[in-house]
């Protein structure tokens, strides 16, 4: 599935790390301290979107009482404090050797903050594999559409030989403006039913990438 690819560019949260449950766990604590409504695992993957300001009004956050950057450093707080409970998902680091074994290129590229993305591939032990590891400057995920083209700018764009693989219509998005291909998870932050809106190949296991 990888070989005609020359670099390959992953995301971070919910496609190399396995943080969803985590990630709903907090945002219930959340919503229960303001009387809001608890959300399912099923419902998360459905409404769950990227710039998550959006995803958190549509969960019933009033930012006129409480605004956006004050919840969502709340959830940031907790998320650091507890964040190296979760793990990468299974077969991650064989994958990532399988495809360095061929020659392709890898990098990260999240929405993510810089300094922690750098310290958790570290700790995981994938920076490794990466050429590039590319976060945000700050903690509120709006979004990576701009560290994407940034990088391009680092790897070039060449003859394509281009994969982005992520797990949400976002990271599409950004293949798309980098004129990447791409490839989506099932198994992170947002359903497949979601996911089919891309118009790009789906899959449910990161190891179905080598598999074959």
């Amino acid at each position: 599935m990888l070989e005609k690819y020359r670099h390959i560019i992953w995301d971070w949260n919910g496609t190399i790390f396995d943080d969803v449950d985590l990630g709903i766990e907090i945002i219930n604590r959340l919503l229960s301290e303001r009387n809001l409504p608890n959300i399912t695992k099923e419902k998360y993957k459905n409404i769950f979107t990227i710039p998550v300001k959006d995803y958190y009004a549509k969960l019933g956050f009033d930012f006129e009482k409480e605004p956006f950057e004050v919840v969502g450093k709340l959830w940031i707080d907790e998320y650091e404090r507890r964040k190296y409970e979760c793990s990468l998902y299974e077969g991650v680091p064989e994958v990532m050797e399988k495809i360095r074994s061929v020659s392709a290129e890898q990098s990260i590229l999240s929405a993510y903050s810089q300094r922690t993305l750098e310290e958790m591939a570290k700790h995981y032990g994938v920076d490794k594999y990466c050429s590039h590891i590319v976060g945000l400057d700050n903690i509120y995920a709006a979004g990576k559409l701009h560290l994407g083209l940034e990088l391009l700018k680092k790897i070039g764009n060449g003859n394509g030989g281009l994969l982005l693989i992520g797990d949400t219509l976002h990271d599409y998005e950004v293949a798309k403006a980098m004129g990447a291909d791409c490839i989506l998870l099932s198994t992170g932050h947002q359903s497949k039913n979601v996911l089919q809106k891309a118009g790009v190949k789906i899959i449910d296991d990161i190891r179905e990438l080598t598999n074959g």
